[in-house]
């Protein structure tokens, strides 16, 4: 369930993810947002046209604020965010970190009816991402590195859309925890559309992320970790802070 007390820093983990389902914790995340969200989020979750989409984005900003103030000892409305310059451009639109926060790191992606967060002691980065229909999974795949591109071709069409988001994610949890985002063209970095990731690039762990059928995730991290720490939890109400499974 989600509360809202104060709650003690918990002791850092190298890498820890958790699964947010929309469908059960969006309505109490949603009347908890006015008391925890801060004036951005709270416009952007007015802008949500559809109950679904505000329900996960509620769920997993709300879940956010209530894992980094436990990391941090603090209140999750007493969390306050910033961003980095943009490894691009350098201008104050790169990844977003914890004020203050030391070297507490943290991703989070929305897609669907779920939400995936990650926090980490090193730059790290989320993707989660709808199987897309079989139009939609061939034009992504166009902006695929050359070997994923040849990949896919080579597979039965109807074996292409989940392979296609399967790089797709793992390419843009890359490119999230590096700070480069889209920025960076697709086309550069080889992590495969196999079941399990096919490369990793220099001084990153890149690892799919077990999640419901018709969607795929991964996480990226900049250190070498032997075992991720999935906490995917998705208890009725919200997300639990309680041990891996």
């Amino acid at each position: 369930m989600i509360r809202t007390t104060l709650l003690p820093a918990s002791p850092p983990v190298p890498l820890s993810v958790w699964l947010v389902d929309g469908r059960r914790a969006g309505g109490r995340a949603l009347r908890l947002a006015p008391g925890l969200l801060d004036g951005g989020q709270l416009e952007r979750l007015a802008a949500l046209r559809h109950a679904a989409d505000r329900w996960t984005y509620a769920a997993g900003h709300v879940a956010l604020r209530r894992l980094l103030g436990a990391r941090l000892g603090l209140a999750p409305q007493a969390v306050r965010f910033t961003r980095r310059p943009c490894a691009g451009c350098g201008g104050p639109h790169g990844r977003p970190e914890v004020a203050g926060g030391g070297d507490v790191r943290f991703s989070l992606s929305h897609s669907g009816d779920f939400a995936l967060i990650a926090i980490a002691t090193e730059p790290v980065g989320v993707d989660i991402e709808r199987v897309p229909a079989a139009e939609t999974a061939d034009s992504v795949s166009e902006v695929l590195h050359p070997y994923e591109a040849a990949e896919l071709a080579a597979l039965p069409a109807d074996l292409r859309p989940a392979a296609v988001t399967r790089a797709w994610t793992r390419k843009e949890a890359y490119l999230k925890g590096t700070g480069a985002g889209l920025s960076r063209s697709t086309t550069l970095d080889y992590l495969g559309t196999g079941p399990t990731p096919g490369a990793h690039p220099q001084d990153w762990t890149v690892r799919d992320v077990s999640v419901p059928d018709g969607y795929a995730a991964a996480v990226a991290v900049a250190i070498a970790v032997a075992a991720v720490e999935d906490r995917s939890r998705t208890a009725r109400g919200g997300v639990h802070l309680a041990s891996a499974r």
